[in-house]
């Protein structure tokens, strides 16, 4: 029996990607939202 728990590799590559900005089209409706939404606030 092993005394240690083994870790994730640390060069292991992610599956997701870093940020939403990466999954979001530029042509997408959300941008749209997004646009709006900042308006609201500013």
């Amino acid at each position: 029996m092993k005394r240690f728990v083994e870790g994730v590799d640390r060069d292991q590559a992610t599956l997701f990607p870093e940020s939403l900005e990466d999954w979001v089209g530029e042509d997408n409706a959300v941008r749209v939202i997004e646009a709006f939404v900042d308006a609201l606030v500013t």
